[in-house]
């Protein structure tokens, strides 16, 4: 048997992905070889700084600050460096000296993906990214290569570790969303600045890309409604509990059709409420979960670790071992499905049910007002609650200060437009209060 020449591997970033990633190509080279049928040689790690200090005890000699150098020497290039630039130049040199690709880079896919997957179908380059979605679980391939005989209905995600963690812990804890944010923080779940991640960007990236996956559809980050955890209170994850439910920020992929019949691809992201006997509900703590709906498969959930060093690793380096097969074996690489070009929906076509809560003066005839708002969209309500909150103690007379009342009204499946016309509404309706929150129930 003739033995396969080594393939060079080039590694961009050296931060706590990039490093995992170094040891276990060293550590475990024999066993890779052995699958791939050629060696893997991790030829160099550009990094911004040779001499910081890393997670991981790596040869010095294997650094450099020369990633254009490294990158036209390679077969294979790993792009862990995160960012829009120069990732994004940095993969499309390679692409076009003649090299494959791994990398993890959800922002830059979720900007510049069609950019750079038509550059790797015009040479028949490999561009990998399993690690961008949701760490460690396998979803990219089974997606791609498991389902493709399949279609794919809707996905179901909880892709943001950070996030679930802190509904989780308000959930289970009874935490407010700062003490559940200061705790992801200490345990190194949340960034410094968390926008990214409490924000829904992070969510909203991932989203895109399931979308287009499962779809065949370009989907560009800024078609993605997002929402994210920002205005979640412990009221309303406990009421959400007293019903049955739990608050998950979901990144929500879809086949929809317009007022037209024209069947379109929905893509949002936001905080919803999840019965608790569906799965998803039993993903605690800062894991993942994706939740997808085929018409033959039926329903299947991908669980596990969705951030880490060595788990996200784990997901590169399952991408590494399929494009080094693939140079072993021969034959094009894996091209951008596409063919569908479905358009993409604005969020008003969205059908869904919601539990709105509602803050009304306490007096005869208000819940008959209220349930006409409702009835003039055409939503129509499936339970109202009702709460007495006293009138406010102090000098003012009783009469100057009136009692209110909590109204939580669940509708039947309504259009999101319907809903938000019936919400503004509601929002200047002289018997309500105010609107205090509006939360959609997803998983149904």
């Amino acid at each position: 048997m003739i033995e396969y020449r080594n393939l060079r591997v080039a590694l961009l970033g050296g931060g706590t992905v990039g490093a995992q990633v170094a040891r276990l190509m060293l550590e475990q080279a024999d066993e890779m070889a052995s699958r791939v049928g050629a060696s893997l040689e991790l030829v160099g790690i550009a990094v911004r700084d040779v001499d910081a200090q890393r997670s991981v005890d790596l040869p010095h000699e294997l650094f450099t600050t020369d990633a254009e150098s490294l990158i036209l020497g390679a077969d294979i290039v790993i792009e862990l460096m995160g960012g829009i630039e120069p990732a994004r130049s940095y993969i499309l040199l390679a692409i076009n000296s003649g090299a494959d690709v791994v990398t993890a880079n959800k922002a830059l896919l979720a900007e510049h993906g069609p950019e750079l997957f038509a550059a790797a179908d015009q040479v028949g380059a490999q561009l990998n990214y399993e690690a961008a979605v949701a760490g460690a679980i396998p979803i990219v391939r089974p997606l791609r290569d498991s389902l493709a005989g399949d279609r794919v209905k809707r996905i179901l995600g909880i892709v943001n570790g950070t996030t679930n963690f802190i509904l989780d812990r308000m959930d289970t804890e009874g935490d407010t969303l700062e003490q559940a944010l200061a705790m992801a923080t200490d345990l190194g779940y949340a960034e410094a600045d968390p926008t990214a991640d409490i924000g829904g960007y992070d969510a909203a990236q991932k989203a895109a890309l399931l979308a287009s996956l499962a779809f065949h559809t370009p989907v560009p980050l800024a078609s993605v409604y997002r929402e994210g955890i920002t205005e979640v209170t412990p009221e309303q994850i406990a009421s959400a509990r007293k019903a049955g439910y739990v608050v998950k920020l979901l990144a929500i992929c879809e086949r929809l059709t317009d007022g037209t019949g024209q069947e379109g691809v929905s893509a949002r992201v936001y905080p919803a409420m999840v019965h608790r006997s569906h799965p998803l509900a039993s993903v605690h703590g800062a894991n993942n979960a994706v939740f997808v709906e085929a018409e033959s498969a039926g329903s299947l959930m991908f669980y596990g670790a969705g951030a880490g060093g060595v788990e996200t690793a784990s997901a590169v380096l399952g991408d590494l071992v399929s494009i080094a097969r693939r140079h072993v074996v021969g034959g094009p690489g894996f091209a951008a499905s596409n063919h569908a070009a479905m358009p993409i929906l604005s969020i008003n076509t969205v059908i869904t049910r919601y539990v709105v809560t509602l803050e009304v003066t306490d007096a005869t005839g208000v819940l008959a007002t209220v349930a006409k708002v409702f009835s003039d969209h055409h939503v129509s309500l499936a339970l109202v609650e009702q709460s007495m909150t006293p009138a406010l103690p102090g000098t003012a007379s009783r009469a100057a200060v009136s009692a209110t009342t909590t109204l939580v009204i669940g509708t039947h499946e309504a259009t999101e437009a319907a809903l938000a016309a019936t919400v503004r509404d509601l929002s200047t309706n002289h018997v309500v209060t105010g609107v205090t929150s509006v939360l959609r129930v997803e998983g149904v």
